[in-house]
């Protein structure tokens, strides 16, 4: 397995867990991860160690993790060595690593979502604006770890945010713009495995992007999550699988880049309907931490079939319960976070998992080393029964630089104490 975050920790620590597994190595892991797994210092952007590594130690299946790899092409390198990968290939991750590839496809395939303008330059930019109204809704296209979105409430600031992009805001991600149609509603993740052909719905779930309580404040890559999303309901279910999920395998079939593992659908449900926000090709951080904390299917054997293309042969169960996780980060975030800080984790809770995400071990001692730093994830009969034992976990750590929300699940709990 490759990658270093609380998502590959989750996916770790369920891989762990299947009767089928001889030999589980990641690289280049994590603490936590090393407590499932073998660490190995394999470089992910260096396709000939990866590939070497897996023939050398008879690799039966690589799973990839992050992003970044995918885009780059790792998926389509194993597989010309007769490697089984769980993942897509370069082409087809472009669902991911361009935002305008998707919106494109979206158009072809008449897939509901916002409406859009792709713009190369600052110019083409600035006239774009004029076809939209506010709040205006800037996205780089490509990469930007979670962060390349920024909405503003009014033509200044949007000019002035566009100015920062193509200055260099987001790096080469923000290279092309696209700007977006603001959607009003609620947000929901919806997840699918497919091998080209098959398609196995594989869970809902909602997260929260702000870095504040109530969802205010900059964009991150996730302060928490919680799965199965209700307001995704069973019949909301079906027609994001109908009118957005297939079409989209089809579409990418059809062209000639199936897509083979999970595609991970960021929804907005408006009054119209759900539609597409933005589609990842790997599993979310933080959702994927609550999703293995539910699944209770042999991933190994899951993944396995989806990456030699017979997904037919499996199921994917959940447990009915609740999962819930807070993530704890480092001051400073989403900015320059403070690197170092000590951390004791004590004993957490049972029904309590503790996924690493950006932590270090330094003279046998465990310290923050990214932004996100841990994901502490709870499971209980409700969100709030789940809410509140994730926090009596987090307060049982003493991470002095770091910091969390406290209100991960605020809607479903409201919701929930109306119900009562």
């Amino acid at each position: 397995m490759l990658g270093s975050g609380g998502r590959e920790h989750a996916l770790a620590w369920k891989l762990a867990q299947s009767p089928s597994l001889a030999k589980l190595y990641a690289a280049p892991g994590n603490p936590g991860i090393a407590q499932h797994a073998e660490l190995v210092g394999v470089d992910a952007g260096d396709h000939g160690a990866v590939r070497r590594f897996c023939q050398q130690h008879e690799v039966a299946l690589v799973v990839i993790g992050p992003e970044a790899p995918l885009v780059d092409g790792l998926a389509d390198s194993l597989r010309a060595a007769d490697i089984a990968v769980f993942g897509p290939s370069q082409a087809a991750a472009q669902l991911e690593g361009s935002k305008g590839f998707t919106k494109d496809l979206c158009a072809r395939a008449d897939i509901p979502t916002a409406a859009y303008v792709r713009a190369g330059t600052l110019e083409e930019a600035r006239a774009a604006l004029a076809r939209f109204d506010a709040p205006y809704v800037l996205k780089a296209d490509g990469l930007a770890g979670g962060k390349g979105v920024v909405i503003t409430e009014s033509i200044e600031q949007a000019e002035l945010a566009l100015a920062d992009i193509f200055d260099g805001r987001f790096g080469e991600a923000g290279a092309e713009l696209v700007i977006e149609e603001y959607l009003e509603g609620e947000e929901a993740s919806f997840f699918a495995l497919t091998d080209g052909e098959t398609i196995l719905p594989f869970g809902t779930a909602q997260d929260h992007k702000r870095v504040g309580e109530g969802d205010t404040g900059p964009n991150t890559g996730g302060m928490g999550a919680y799965s199965p999303a209700p307001v995704l309901t069973d019949e909301l279910q079906t027609r994001v699988m109908e009118v957005i999920i297939r079409p989209t395998v089809e579409t990418m079939r059809a062209d000639g880049t199936p897509y083979s593992g999970v595609l991970y659908a960021g929804l907005m449900l408006t009054a119209d309907g759900p539609k597409l926000i933005e589609y990842n090709c790997r599993f979310g951080d933080p959702e994927c931490q609550v999703l293995m904390m539910r699944l209770k299917s042999d991933l190994v054997a899951i993944m396995d079939a989806c990456a030699r293309g017979d997904l037919a042969s499996v199921e994917a169960e959940f447990a009915s319960e609740v999962a819930l996780t807070v993530v704890l980060a480092a001051k400073g975030y989403p900015g320059t976070p403070e690197k170092g800080g000590a951390i004791a984790l004590g004993e957490a809770p049972g029904g309590v998992m503790v996924f690493h995400a950006g932590t270090a071990t330094r003279g046998g001692n465990l310290v923050a080393n990214g932004g996100r730093v841990l994901n502490v994830t709870a499971t209980g009969g409700s969100v709030t029964e789940a809410q509140r034992l994730a926090y009596e976990a987090v307060d049982g750590i003493d991470f002095p630089t770091g910091f969390c929300r406290r209100d991960i699940g605020w809607r479903e709990v409201e919701r929930e104490g109306r119900d009562q």
